[in-house]
């Protein structure tokens, strides 16, 4: 299996599961995102959405978007399960992911798009700066909301490190770096945080 890798979140999101699941690629391919390489040939006969990362499988299947890529590693290899050993260990997983998705990735992801990160987003998706810190109170207010319900608890899904854990500590250290720091204010998620981060994983 293939890795094609870049700076960014998302690529961070995947190597670091797939470290958790001690999984690793047969090859890695980086492609430079800061020079457009992603939205032009030949990474884009591959991927034709552009985005990264994106995996090739040995027949040559283009496997992309960060949560299809971890599941696929966590049923090519399910154990240490990090979404789920049973459906309901499954379902509770994607619940949480999907919340965190909604409530603080995705906004953290636009205010970026629209305020540091417009010269590299302008030409490829709708961006407007007045709607940046708009973006970013909501992904803040997300934090506020996560921080209420990790009270008591070390882990996003009750008892269990998962891929929520992951893709929320993928975007958390972006955003660290970028004007989006994690609230002070937010105890449990920056306790959360300092916790994720000294997992071996978190290096990947």
């Amino acid at each position: 299996m293939k890795l094609y890798d870049s700076i960014g979140p998302n690529p961070k999101l995947v190597r670091m599961f797939a470290a958790e699941k001690g999984i690793a690629f047969s090859d890695t391919e980086t492609v430079d995102i800061m020079a457009g390489d992603n939205r032009k040939e030949p990474f884009l006969s591959k991927n034709p959405a552009g985005g990264m990362p994106a995996v090739e499988l040995d027949d040559g299947t283009i496997i992309a978007e960060t949560i299809a890529i971890c599941e696929l590693l966590e049923e090519t290899k399910p154990e240490p399960a990090l979404i789920g050993s049973n459906a309901q260990e499954r379902a509770e997983t994607r619940m949480w992911v999907r919340r965190v998705e909604w409530k603080i990735i995705q906004p953290l992801t636009d205010g970026f798009r629209n305020a540091e990160g417009i010269g590299l987003f302008a030409s490829r998706f709708r961006t407007d700066e007045t709607v940046a810190p708009f973006f970013k109170a909501v992904a803040q207010d997300g934090l506020g909301w996560l921080d209420a319900q990790l009270a008591g608890r070390t882990t996003i899904v009750p008892d269990r490190f998962t891929l929520a854990d992951v893709a929320l500590f993928a975007i958390a250290e972006f955003g660290a770096g970028v004007g989006q720091p994690i609230d002070p204010a937010h105890k449990n998620v920056s306790a959360w945080f300092e916790a994720t981060q000294k997992r071996e994983s978190a290096q990947a």
